[in-house]
Formats: C-alpha cells, sequence, structure tokens
C-alpha cells in the first residue's frame, strides 16, 4: 500500500531502514536453516530445479490455505524478529535518534509493543486492488492476500501517523517529511 515507496524515501533522506520483506528473502537463500524447514513441510513442489524457492508456488499455497500460511509463518516470523529486534538494540546503543523498520504485518504479529511510535502507510482497498492488479495479481490472489492481513481502518486506529498514498508521491513524501520532523 506504498510502503516501500516510503521505505525508499526515508533511505533517500538519510534514515536506517529495516525491511523485513528484505529480511524474509534473505532467510529462504539456499543453505539457509528456514529454507530446508519450508521444504520438509511444503515439499519440493516449491522449489525450482537450482534448488531455490519458487515463491509464486509457495504463495499459491499459503494464501490459499490458513493453516499452510500459519505453518510458513511459524518458520519465518520468529526468525526475522531476532533480526529486526536485534538491530533496534544495536540501533538503541548508539546515537541513533530515529530508525524505520517496515512490518507489514505489524499488528497481526503483535510487534507493536517493541516500537517509540507507529508509521501506519496506506490506501484504500480499492487502490490496493488496483496496484495488486497492475502487478499481474489475479483477483483471487488480491482477495487471499487482504483476507490474511487487517484492514487499513483496523490499522489506522492504533498508529501514532498515517501516510495516505492515493495521491502523488510527492505528497506522500511531504507527508513523511512532516511526520520525521516530529519524531
Amino acid at each position: 500500500m506504498g510502503k516501500s515507496t516510503a521505505a525508499s524515501f526515508l533511505l533517500k533522506a538519510g534514515y536506517p531502514v529495516i525491511d523485513t520483506d528484505d529480511l524474509a528473502r534473505e532467510l529462504v537463500q539456499p543453505g539457509q536453516p528456514a529454507l530446508r524447514e519450508i521444504r520438509a513441510v511444503f515439499g519440493d513442489g516449491v522449489f525450482v530445479p537450482d534448488g531455490s524457492l519458487d515463491r509464486i508456488a509457495l504463495a499459491k499455497i499459503v494464501f490459499s490455505s490458513t493453516p499452510a500460511r500459519h505453518s510458513l509463518e511459524s518458520i519465518l516470523h520468529p526468525r526475522i524478529r531476532e533480526l529486526w529486534l536485534s538491530q533496534i538494540e544495536r540501533w538503541r546503543g548508539s546515537d541513533l535518534t530515529v530508525g524505520f523498520v517496515v512490518i507489514p504485518l505489524l499488528f497481526e504479529t503483535k510487534a507493536e509493543s517493541h516500537f517509540d511510535s507507529i508509521l501506519c502507510v496506506g490506501c484504500s482497498a480499492g487502490q490496493q486492488w488496483q496496484r495488486l492488479s497492475r502487478r499481474g495479481w489475479t483477483p483471487e490472489q488480491i482477495k487471499h492476500r487482504q483476507a490474511a492481513q487487517w484492514t487499513i481502518e483496523k490499522k489506522i486506529a492504533p498508529s501514532d501517523f498515517v501516510v495516505w498514498t492515493e495521491g502523488e508521491p510527492e505528497v506522500s513524501n511531504e507527508q513523511l517529511r512532516r511526520i520525521v520532523s516530529r519524531l
């Protein structure tokens, strides 16, 4: 809903950013223990011949089955959390005053208590649908992914700040500038 664009802006502005989607991609590289666990749970059908993860095949499985999604989350989420918590501790031990962690399922994973402030980046469900359609996602894939997370309205309520990303990127960037100046 605009998380990557917001993270890119913050990085360009000189702020440290951890993106948990990047951490997840690192954890499923060949040779990683999480990848072996994924193979044990989901089988060889979610791998390409060179041994790397077929993310599309795995997504089809986990976003069409809640138990499968929970299985994958139980493999990845604790490892991802350990990595970003470790980085936050390093930041808190330094003279860094502001850093950002991008967590798509922040509230769903009950991770919000680890942060001083919560910044929600969002757009309407209709806009989200359009953006995902432009990426080539099918209506079924979009429906399953939206069902796997809180609605934007539910995410906004406990957040300290909101960046609404339906306008031009410059508008969202200005919203971010104003919010960061208050932190």
